[in-house]
């Protein structure tokens, strides 16, 4: 493994350097990977953001984001980037089955790999690893280390400070997580210092939906919502067709989850979507839940305590009666 003094020296000449991050990037993935790009460009090196598929339009106006490649639609550019690669950061997430197809050409590319993220197990393919699952977000270490680790806090100017703010932002549901901590308050202060304007971040995240996404809204709350008050747990299942009725694009479902987890008493909801190939499970908790534990466990996903997510390729009705038939299991956490 490379020591700090080390990446440091690396770093000291300008080099060609692809960042990436993990299928269906959030706030918190791109908040990271542009904010890491924007201080980089500053340095004079080479650098590309690559992204393993595409991500929600209202994070599109984030600076840097004209220079982001989306690997699906430029396969061969982005292998020759990666194959090219001195170096490689990999933000927010910590195993290459996350980045899909573009893990093996990672693996492959004698670049060597930075990881910076805050997931548990990190899988073993870094040769740098900035790396605390405490940490609210990845944009949160991205900051630590610019600021710490390399030493150049004044390099974090507005376009730095934006993205992290993002990141921080989306990825502590707009800092009411319980790892949102005075730490995190003093960093986000210091960006908006910076340059972060957060009014102005909060209305283009979160104020820019479409008609469509809020009818979508509607229908999961009116007809999609389902309590199991026994268990203190909320469920909204959609299927393809409610998917195809509201045209819901990539990020219009994100944060649906969150309204099943406002009910009051409720401790653990789950989003559960049919796609075409599979079905996608979104889980978040209150206080001390292991939601990570369920989608480990059952549904080839894991993430952290009270936000993670999994996979299953049974069928939509078949994941649904499965998520119902193991809550049993977790009562005495869910019902105190």
């Amino acid at each position: 493994m490379l020591d700090t003094a080390q990446l440091i020296k690396l770093l000291a000449q300008p080099k060609k350097i692809v960042i990436t991050t993990h299928h269906k990037p959030d706030g918190d993935a791109m908040g990271s990977s542009l904010g890491l790009y924007n201080y980089l460009i500053q340095q004079g090196h080479h650098a590309r953001v690559i992204t393993p598929t595409d991500y929600p339009a209202f994070l599109n106006w984030m600076p840097g984001n004209g220079d982001v490649t989306i690997y699906t639609d430029k396969i061969a550019e982005c292998d020759r980037l990666i194959a090219d690669a001195d170096l490689i950061f990999c933000l927010d997430f910590n195993a290459l089955g996350r980045i899909n197809e573009m893990g093996e050409r990672v693996g492959e590319s004698k670049a060597l790999k930075v990881m910076i993220d805050h997931h548990l197990e990190p899988a073993d393919f870094d040769d740098y690893r900035f790396w605390d699952i405490n940490a609210c977000a990845t944009a949160q270490l991205v900051y630590k280390f610019i600021a710490s680790e390399l030493g150049n806090p004044q390099l974090i100017n507005a376009d730095v400070a934006t993205c992290l703010y993002t990141g921080i932002m989306t990825d502590s549901a707009s800092f009411r997580l319980p790892n949102t901590t005075s730490e995190v308050h003093r960093i986000v202060a210091d960006l908006i210092d910076l340059g972060a304007v957060n009014w102005r971040i909060h209305e283009l995240v979160y104020n820019d939906s479409s008609e469509d996404r809020l009818r979508f809204l509607g229908h999961c709350l009116v007809n999609r919502l389902e309590v199991y008050n026994d268990f203190n747990t909320a469920v909204i299942a959609v299927d393809k067709h409610d998917l195809e009725r509201y045209n819901v694009i990539t990020g219009d479902t994100e944060g649906v989850v969150n309204y099943a987890l406002s009910i009051s008493n409720v401790r653990l909801a789950a989003f559960i979507v049919e796609r075409n190939d599979k079905v996608k499970l979104s889980l978040r908790s209150k206080g001390d839940f292991p939601a990570n534990d369920i989608c480990k466990k059952y549904f080839n996903g894991g993430g952290h305590r009270n936000a993670a997510g999994g996979t299953s390729t049974e069928s939509f009705p078949d994941v649904i009666e499965k998520f119902k038939s193991i809550l049993p299991e977790y009562k005495n956490l869910l019902v105190q």
